[in-house]
């Protein structure tokens, strides 16, 4: 059965097993090489993660098919100018083999109910311009773009 749990120090290295295989997926994708250096976590990712389960402000979920972890998700709360809350879900990845079996809408639906918890006004998410299934998952979870992100690559410069 699939589930959503909180991970623990015991599932970190599991947890870099997944982020690795994320960082595979999405470096290929249009987008994904400037998303590897920018937006995707720092090595070491045990560091990473054991940092990430450390702050109270941040939610890490293990996706399980039959207490098996085939997935993770990220959630951390931020505070807005004007005081509001924002959840934003940093990850949220299930190996494809895992995938349309409700591992992933677990982990969303949970990530949601976290960020509703701590009194968050929204929660964003994010995807690569060419995840068409990635984007359609997220709007079948109720999301809707609010920004779209635009990017020019320039030539490179000899020093």
């Amino acid at each position: 059965m699939e589930a959503a749990r909180d991970a623990a120090a015991a599932d970190i290295p599991r947890l870099v097993e997944l982020a690795n295989q994320l960082r595979d997926e999405l470096r290929v994708m249009r987008g994904g090489e400037l998303w590897e250096v920018r937006e995707s976590r720092v090595q070491p990712l045990a560091d990473a993660f054991a940092a990430l389960l450390a702050r109270p402000d941040v939610v890490v979920l293990a996706g399980t098919i039959d207490d098996v972890v085939v997935g993770y998700g990220t959630l951390e709360i931020e505070v807005l100018t004007d005081g509001r809350r924002l959840g934003v879900i940093g990850d949220l990845f299930t190996e494809p083999d895992a995938r349309d079996v409700g591992v992933g809408e677990a982990m969303a639906v949970e990530l949601v109910a976290r960020a509703v918890a701590a009194g968050c006004s929204g929660v964003d998410a994010f995807a690569l311009p060419g995840h068409r299934q990635a984007k359609n998952f997220f709007e079948r979870s109720g999301f809707t773009a609010r920004a779209l992100l635009m990017h020019k690559p320039l030539p490179e410069r000899e020093p």
